[in-house]
């Protein structure tokens, strides 16, 4: 990835800074991999990804919790996902070593794998007329949707092992709690949120909302106005609908 992105960054779009040259990502672990079936497996379904992540030298990092598939996750649900990463970053000591698994040559030949298919994407890509053209036509949204199918195909048909979903299973109701929504912390929220309203500068709210419309209409910068916004105390809705007004919604394409 981080080859391929210094080479885009130099030749096709000819970044003079070298700064501009390194990759920096984001990773998180597979949420599509966890399973309400023994979800206990599920920490050790993260603990091998967040691994394969740190060895890959990703910049930043997200660990799913252990009951994602059932609801949103509890409070310690969401503290062993954090102590998954801590102690990779403090007990594994792959920390140490900037590039563990450099010259390996299993990793090399898959680095230079997964660059050449990355590349052929991207030329299948610009072929189809770009980014923009692949979004309007529902073309990501179909190779996603026929990913997604041909992965719970391999599962039903067992050519793809989910330990505790199609094999090694159990016959037990699922134990682990799940997250309880106290709905007086909504009403708490919304009294805060009117209090606020009341109390702030609407004139400013409104003079802030309309320099963020100006600049989303043309070509200036939004963050500042965005910033601006933020400070006069406008809400995320506030700020979301004046983009709304400037660009539309977008509603996604029927692909099927």
């Amino acid at each position: 990835g981080r080859r391929l992105w210094a080479r885009l960054m130099k030749e096709r779009y000819g970044a003079k800074d070298p700064r501009s040259w390194m990759m920096r990502c984001h990773a998180q672990t597979a949420g599509v991999s966890l399973t309400a079936q023994q979800p206990e497996n599920n920490i050790v379904r993260t603990t091998i990804q967040a691994l394969a992540a740190v060895l890959g030298g990703t910049n930043s990092l997200h660990t799913n919790s252990l009951d994602e598939a059932l609801a949103l996750p509890t409070e310690k649900a969401a503290l062993i996902a954090l102590r998954t990463q801590q102690i990779i970053a403090s007990e594994s000591g792959v920390i140490n070593t900037a590039d563990p698994l450099g010259g390996s040559y299993f990793v090399e030949a898959l680095t230079d794998e997964t660059e050449r298919a990355t590349q052929a994407y991207l030329d299948r890509i610009d072929a189809l007329g770009g980014v923009i053209a692949c979004i309007r036509n529902g073309f990501f949204q179909r190779e996603i949707a026929e990913s997604a199918y041909h992965y719970q195909q391999e599962i039903d048909q067992h050519k793809r092992t989910i330990v505790g979903v199609n094999d090694y299973t159990l016959q037990e109701n699922i134990k682990v709690p799940t997250l309880y929504v106290n709905y007086e912390g909504e009403k708490a929220h919304l009294a805060r949120l009117n209090r606020v309203r009341h109390e702030r500068d609407n004139t400013a709210v409104r003079r802030a909302l309309g320099h963020l419309q100006r600049a989303a209409a043309g070509t200036e910068n939004t963050m500042p106005a965005i910033i601006e916004a933020v400070r006069a105390y406008a809400t995320l809705s506030e700020i979301m609908d004046v983009f709304r007004s400037v660009y539309g919604e977008y509603m996604e394409l029927a692909v099927f």
